[in-house]
C-alpha cells in the first residue's frame, strides 16, 4: 500500500458516522447492508463513508458475489500510531525542558 496520508486519516475519523462504522467493524467484519441498518442511513451513504475509510487504510472491503464485506485494515491505524508516537516524544522532550527551566528558578 502507498504511504498513508495522516491528514486523510484524521479527516476520516473526524466524522461520527465513520467512527461508528470503525467501531462496528472493530467487533467483527460486516456487510455494507448490516452496517447501514443501525446507522439509519442508506447503503449508498455507508458505501461513500467506506470509500473514505478505505482510501486512508482504515478499512478494507471485498466483494464476493453480491455481498460486499468490510473489515478493519491496519495500515491507517499503524500510520496514526506512528504519528502519535512521534508527537508524544517531541512534546515529552519539550515538557521535560520546560520542567528543567522551572526547577532552575
Amino acid at each position: 500500500m502507498a504511504r498513508i496520508d495522516i491528514g486523510r486519516v484524521f479527516y476520516a475519523l473526524g466524522d461520527p458516522t465513520r467512527r461508528a462504522i470503525v467501531d462496528r467493524l472493530s467487533a467483527a467484519p460486516s456487510s455494507v447492508s448490516r452496517l447501514a441498518a443501525p446507522l439509519e442511513i442508506t447503503v449508498t451513504a455507508v458505501a461513500q463513508h467506506l470509500a473514505v475509510l478505505e482510501e486512508c487504510g482504515l478499512v478494507k472491503t471485498e466483494k464476493v458475489g453480491r455481498v460486499r464485506t468490510c473489515r478493519i485494515e491496519s495500515a491507517g491505524f499503524d500510520a496514526l500510531q506512528g504519528w502519535i508516537a512521534e508527537h508524544r516524544t517531541m512534546w515529552e522532550r519539550r515538557l521535560d525542558a520546560l520542567g528543567d527551566i522551572v526547577d532552575e528558578e
